[in-house]
């Protein structure tokens, strides 16, 4: 193994690792932490940026105003990665009906705790992970208070960290992201699923989340402070919001992004 200070530059560090390969058998491997904001070539090897969004109907993009789903390039995730550049390479897990840790008798697999294991196992390796889930928590049959909003989002966090990603892979860094605002008058639109007091519940993801961040020192942004949902049905955005939203992140990620392991055979 070669010392990668031709392709890094300063402040790069080797550090040994095991990286897994067939029939259970190791290789040893050189994990390189380099301080930089984008993709970097490392001993030949373009390496990038690999960001996980994980999420509901709003990372699927569902689109209020004309049905079905926004095109690629209009959701936020599409956004995000065009902003971001080639650096970096986005990855959409949005599904319609997903909760934090509920399980939804009524929509099967919507347990977004249960399918994050392996979602981040199809996707390693990753140098961060944006959740924005815990809209439709607020469904009727879940009867969820405001303090169980935080302990859902708890879990959800403690679920990544317990994930072994040590020693093939560095742990990547945690961006909880409280969603948009639910408007008044859901409980009469087509979402009758949720309660009458899902608006104003809503409003409790941003101190919660907050706070779960600050405990458990992950980043936080709040999707309401620049994005909400369409007065046509008061759940989903529209393609202008995907884009206010897209812009706020592309931001933030680039500033949380300043340093990241890579593995390097």
């Amino acid at each position: 193994m070669q010392y990668c200070e031709s392709a890094c530059g300063e402040g790069c560090e080797r550090i040994s690792s095991i990286l897994p390969v067939y029939d259970y058998h190791v290789a040893a491997v050189d994990v390189y932490t380099v301080p930089f904001t984008g993709a970097a070539e490392i001993n030949g090897v373009i390496v990038m940026k690999h960001i996980l969004c994980y999420g509901d109907s709003n990372t699927f993009g569902t689109d209020p105003i004309h049905g079905g789903r926004h095109p690629d390039d209009v959701r936020w995730t599409g956004v995000l990665q065009n902003l971001l550049g080639s650096d970096y390479r986005v990855i959409e897990e949005g599904c319609g009906g997903r909760t934090t840790v509920f399980e939804d008798e009524i929509s099967y697999g919507r347990n977004g705790l249960k399918m994050l294991i392996p979602i981040i196992a199809s996707h390693n390796p990753l140098d961060l992970i944006v959740v924005m889930l815990g809209t439709n928590d607020l469904k009727k049959r879940f009867q969820v208070t405001s303090w169980d909003l935080g302990r859902a989002m708890e879990q959800i966090v403690d679920t990544i960290r317990s994930f072994p990603f040590a020693p093939s892979y560095p742990d990547p860094e945690i961006l909880i992201v409280s969603p948009v605002l639910i408007k008044t008058g859901i409980s009469d639109s087509i979402y009758g699923c949720f309660t009458k007091e899902a608006s104003a519940m809503s409003r409790c993801f941003r101190p919660e989340y907050e706070a779960v961040a600050r405990q458990k020192n992950c980043h936080f942004f709040d999707a309401a402070s620049v994005a909400e949902a369409s007065e046509k049905d008061r759940l989903h955005m529209t393609a202008e919001n995907h884009r206010k939203l897209a812009a706020a992140l592309a931001k933030e990620i680039q500033k949380l992004l300043i340093s990241c392991n890579y593995l390097v055979p």
